[in-house]
C-alpha cells in the first residue's frame, strides 16, 4: 500500500507540474478548481491500475464508481464554468498580492502558491479511496459500506442540484448583483460544499469497511476544514459581502453549511 500511495503522490505532482506550465502559457491558474476534482478521479483510476485494472471486490468497485461519478461530474462542471466566465477573481487576487508583496513573477506564484500546494492536498483528501481500493480483499459489503455509499450518492446529488440551480440563476441577467436564496440555497449558503463533504465522508465509510487504515480519516477531516474554515466558504463569502448588499441579511437567516430551515 505504501509503495502504491507513494507512486500516486509522485504521479499527481508530475501532472501538476505539467499543468503549471500550461498556466504560465495562458497566464491563468483558475482551471485548478477543475483539476482538484479530476485529480482525485485520476488517482483512483491509477490505483485501480496497480490492482491490474480492476478492484478486488464489490467495495472496491463502489469506491471507484463513486469517486469517478463525483470527480468527472464536478470537474467538467468547473471546467465549463471557467471557460464561460474566464479567470477567477480569487486567484487573480492571490497572484497580484504575491507579485506586490513578494515581488514574485506570475510563474513563481503559480508554482508555489497553487500547483505545488494542490498536488499533495488532492492526494491527501483522496487517501481513503486510494487505500480502500488497495485494502479491499473481496469481502461482501456490510452495513457501513452501504450506508457510506448512500451518503456519497446523497452528496453527489445534493451538489449537482445546487450547481444546476446556481447556473440557472446566473444565466438570468435580471439576477446580476442579487443573492440566490431559493431551492437548496434557501437552506444552506453552500449546498455544493455540503455535498462535497457528504460525498467524501461517505467514500471514507466505504473505504474503512473495505479495510483502509484509520489514519486516512485525515482526508475527509481536512476537506471539511478547508470547505468551512479555510479556502472554501470564508474566502467566497468575504467577496460576496462586498459585492452584494443583500448578502449580509442572507447570512443572518441562512445556515452556513448544514441545511436547516431559514430563520425568520
Amino acid at each position: 500500500m505504501i509503495f502504491a500511495l507513494g507512486h500516486n503522490l509522485f504521479a499527481i505532482m508530475a501532472v501538476m507540474l505539467l499543468l503549471w506550465g500550461l498556466s504560465v502559457a495562458i497566464r491563468d491558474v483558475s482551471f485548478i478548481d477543475a483539476i482538484w476534482a479530476y485529480g482525485m478521479a485520476f488517482l483512483v483510476t491509477l490505483t485501480a491500475f496497480w490492482l491490474m485494472v480492476a478492484p478486488n471486490g464489490l467495495m472496491g468497485v463502489m469506491i471507484l464508481v463513486l469517486v469517478l461519478a463525483w470527480g468527472m461530474r464536478l470537474g467538467t462542471h468547473l471546467l465549463l464554468r471557467w471557460r464561460r466566465l474566464g479567470p477567477d477573481p480569487r486567484y487573480e487576487k492571490i497572484i497580484r498580492r504575491a507579485q506586490e508583496k513578494k515581488g514574485w513573477s506570475f510563474a513563481t506564484t503559480s508554482l508555489l502558491q497553487v500547483f505545488l500546494l494542490q498536488g499533495p492536498l488532492v492526494w491527501m483528501v483522496s487517501l481513503p479511496a486510494q487505500a480502500g481500493l488497495l485494502a479491499d480483499d473481496g469481502s461482501a459489503p456490510g452495513v457501513l459500506a452501504y450506508a457510506g455509499a448512500a451518503l456519497a450518492v446523497i452528496g453527489i446529488t445534493f451538489e449537482s442540484i445546487g450547481d444546476a440551480q446556481l447556473d440557472s440563476f446566473r444565466a438570468d441577467p435580471a439576477n446580476k448583483g442579487k443573492v440566490l436564496d431559493t431551492g437548496l440555497w434557501r437552506y444552506t449558503r453552500h449546498p455544493n460544499y455540503f455535498g462535497d463533504a457528504c460525498t467524501w465522508w461517505g467514500i471514507w465509510m466505504v473505504s474503512i469497511a473495505a479495510g483502509a487504515p484509520w489514519w486516512t480519516t485525515l482526508g475527509p477531516l481536512f476537506l471539511t476544514f478547508t470547505l468551512t474554515r479555510w479556502s472554501g466558504a470564508p474566502m467566497l463569502e468575504h467577496g460576496l459581502r462586498k459585492s452584494r448588499p443583500e448578502y449580509a441579511a442572507y447570512v443572518e437567516r441562512t445556515s452556513g453549511f448544514i441545511p436547516m430551515p431559514p430563520k425568520s
